[in-house]
C-alpha cells in the first residue's frame, strides 16, 4: 500500500543538513540507497533540519538507519522523528498514532481540521481558502461579478480572474458548488488556498469579500 510517511531529521550544527543530503547523493552509496530506497524517496531541507517522504514505514524506517549510520560516521548529532500523514486530519501525526477506522472517528478528525483552519485563518487576518473564476475577458469578469453580487457573493477582480475566501476547505468547495450553478459553463471555477493578495483589499475588514457560506 502506497502511502505518505515522513522522516524528519534534526541536526545540532548549522550547515549540516545540506551535507548530509549531498551525501544521499553520493556515488559511493548508490548500492545502500538502491537496497534502503526501492521506491522513490523525496528529500528537502529546510534550516538545519532534513525530511525525507515515503510510501511506506519500512521505507521510512530504512531511511532512519542509513542517515543515523552517516551521521555516526561524521559525528553528527542528528534527532530523527517519524510521523504519518492522516487524511481526514490533513496533518502529520506520530507514526504510532492508529488511523480513524470508524465513520464517527473519520468525521470527528475532519471536524477537527475544519476548526483548524478557521482558528488558522482567523489568527492570520485573511481567508484560508479561495475560489477562483478565471473569465475569457476583463468585461467578461465584470459581468460575472455583477451576477455573484446579485446572489450576495461579492468578489475581488483581477483582470479576467474572480477571487472569493472563505475560512476552510469544506466552506470553499461548498461555495465553489453554488458558484458553477450561477455561471456558464466555460467559466472554469477551482478551489485553492487564498493568497495575501485578499487582504488590504476590503476596506479594513479581511474578511469583507467572504461569501455567504463562508462563515
Amino acid at each position: 500500500m502506497n502511502d505518505d510517511w515522513r522522516l524528519q531529521i534534526r541536526l545540532h550544527e548549522r550547515g549540516i543538513a545540506h551535507a548530509l543530503s549531498e551525501r544521499l547523493d553520493a556515488a559511493d552509496l548508490e548500492h545502500d540507497l538502491e537496497r534502503a530506497f526501492p521506491d522513490r524517496v523525496i528529500v528537502s531541507v529546510d534550516g538545519p533540519e532534513l525530511f525525507c517522504y515515503t510510501g511506506t514505514r519500512e521505507q521510512a524506517e530504512r531511511a532512519q538507519r542509513l542517515i543515523r549510520s552517516l551521521a555516526d560516521q561524521h559525528g553528527w548529532g542528528v534527532e530523527s522523528a517519524l510521523a504519518h500523514w492522516h487524511p481526514s486530519a490533513e496533518r502529520w501525526e506520530d507514526a504510532d498514532a492508529p488511523l480513524p477506522d470508524s465513520d464517527a472517528e473519520q468525521l470527528s478528525e475532519h471536524a477537527e481540521r475544519v476548526a483548524r483552519e478557521r482558528a488558522e485563518a482567523a489568527a492570520q487576518g485573511y481567508p484560508g481558502y479561495e475560489v477562483r473564476l478565471e473569465c475569457d475577458t476583463r468585461e467578461h469578469a465584470a459581468q460575472i461579478a455583477d451576477v455573484l453580487r446579485t446572489e450576495e457573493l461579492p468578489s475581488l477582480q483581477r483582470y479576467r480572474y474572480l477571487l472569493l475566501g472563505a475560512l476552510d476547505e469544506d466552506s470553499a468547495e461548498t461555495l465553489a458548488a453554488r458558484v458553477r450553478g450561477l455561471v456558464p459553463d466555460d467559466v472554469a471555477v477551482t478551489v485553492g488556498a487564498s493568497g495575501r493578495a485578499l487582504q488590504g483589499e476590503t476596506g479594513g475588514n479581511p474578511f469583507a469579500i467572504l461569501g455567504g457560506l463562508a462563515g
